[in-house]
């Protein structure tokens, strides 16, 4: 069935594996496939920006988040689970889209909010970037 499923997560928002994960890790244990568990550090989007952060603050950030990976891995991935940490830094909905390339996901598993049409308007939502541009399955689960 799912031999490789990616799993995005957002560190900051429990919301964005809660519900996710349990399911991601079922459908790995069913497939006998990897979950790949995955966060994304945005980037500051500006140079102007990342001048006022320290020289070492991209490698700091994505050692923190590695560790964090790890350990929500440890304490909530079921035994049995075959699960991989990944991180990306960039913006959230390519990263997502190029690690499912690297580690040939065949099924995305995300968490998004309830649609709000303002929010939507304003922002967008990263799981409809992930929906629209990926070649693969999304499965979609409501936080």
């Amino acid at each position: 069935m799912y031999k490789n499923v990616l799993l995005p997560i957002d560190l900051n928002h429990e919301a964005s594996w809660r519900a996710a994960l349990p399911q991601a890790a079922e459908l790995v244990r069913a497939s006998g496939g990897v979950l790949h568990v995955m966060t994304v550090l945005p980037d500051m989007g500006a140079a102007l920006v990342e001048n006022y952060f320290p020289d070492d603050y991209r490698e700091t950030a994505l050692k923190a988040a590695e560790g964090a990976v790890e350990a929500l891995i440890k304490a909530h991935v079921p035994e049995g689970v075959s699960a991989r940490p990944h991180l990306g830094y960039g913006k959230i909905h390519d990263c997502i889209l190029s690690t499912m390339e690297d580690v040939s996901a065949d099924l995305i598993v995300m968490a998004s909010h309830a649609p709000d049409r303002v929010r939507e308007f304003l922002v967008g939502s990263q799981a409809d970037r992930v929906v629209r541009r990926s070649p693969v399955s999304v499965l979609i689960v409501r936080a």
